[in-house]
């Protein structure tokens, strides 16, 4: 048997840069363990199967997959670089203007929205589940230690704090770029703390950006799932924006921009808009690589 896939380049401008997702369409004839077998082998952070919605009010499911096996349920580059493909592959009957969608993914329900103009495919736009505000980590030196930094990079005057879109990451505020980029966690020991706290993934920020219209600078690390890093994390993007409009640093209803995936040496811009408890991520991709898995 021959398994088709693509990568996607998420949130990126040129080819190359961005998140990669792996995308394998058709995959109704997998089972739980071939899905993992094949993750493992394309070896990315995510690899987002496409199948028949089960429920009748969405036009997909999709199930993401990491390297090691583990399913992640949010909609961040694992959802939106699969409705890339399907808008760019022709799945999707599109029109210029705005076109809605339902996704069907962890069991949630959620819209998508893919812009079009003069026939192309300009943005993908999910919205997430409504923001939760989970448990502080109030130990912030042990922190600071399980990231690999010292305690006076930890900025105090906001929480170390748990928000969940639809994945519950503990965001971490720390004094500069500078202090981001020498993040070196120790993953043991990052990962007892983000249990401890009941966060999956930390995302270690400052509002230091590169760009004036940016909002943060960010780095993403996620041991409980086997992620080493990742370059551009939607799913920890929505949490922050909602952590920055909640204390007052964006005004409700702004686009915020997040910078990430910079000592990767692939640059991603994230863009959020919180409404209220209304969560909307949106970026597009690049199609780079097509091919098939023989597998049997």
């Amino acid at each position: 048997m021959q398994i088709r896939f693509y990568f996607v380049d998420v949130f990126a401008e040129t080819p190359l840069s961005g998140n990669p997702l792996a995308v394998v369409p058709d995959a109704e004839c997998l089972d739980d363990v071939t899905m993992q077998k094949i993750a493992r082998e394309l070896n990315q952070a995510e690899t987002t199967f496409i199948l028949p919605a089960t429920n009748e009010t969405a036009d997909w499911r999709l199930r993401s997959l990491t390297a090691p096996g583990h399913e992640v349920v949010g909609a961040g580059h694992n959802s939106l670089g699969a409705w890339w493909w399907l808008a760019e592959s022709g799945r999707l009957k599109l029109s210029d203007g705005n076109n809605h969608f339902t996704q069907e993914i962890g069991g949630s329900l959620l819209p998508v929205e893919i812009r079009c103009q003069g026939g192309d495919v300009t943005s993908v736009v999910l919205t997430q589940s409504p923001p939760e505000f989970g448990g502080a980590y109030e130990d912030l030196d042990d922190l600071a230690e399980a990231l690999g930094l010292q305690s006076a990079d930890i900025d105090r005057s906001l929480p170390a704090q748990v928000v969940s879109t639809g994945a519950g990451h503990l965001l971490v505020p720390v004094n500069s770029r500078s202090a981001v980029s020498r993040a070196h966690p120790d993953s043991q020991r990052l990962s007892k703390s983000l249990k401890a706290v009941g966060g999956e993934g930390c995302y270690v920020y400052c509002l230091d950006p590169v760009s004036p219209l940016s909002a943060a600078y960010a780095r993403f690390f996620n041991p409980t799932m086997g992620i080493v890093e990742d370059s551009a994390t939607g799913t920890a993007a929505g949490p922050l924006a909602c952590q920055l409009v909640k204390h007052g640093i964006i005004p409700d209803g702004t686009a915020v921009r997040i910078e990430q995936g910079f000592e990767m040496k692939r640059p991603s811009i994230l863009s959020v808009e919180v409404h209220g408890k209304v969560v909307q991520l949106a970026g597009h991709g690049i199609t780079v690589i097509e091919g098939d898995l023989r597998i049997s």
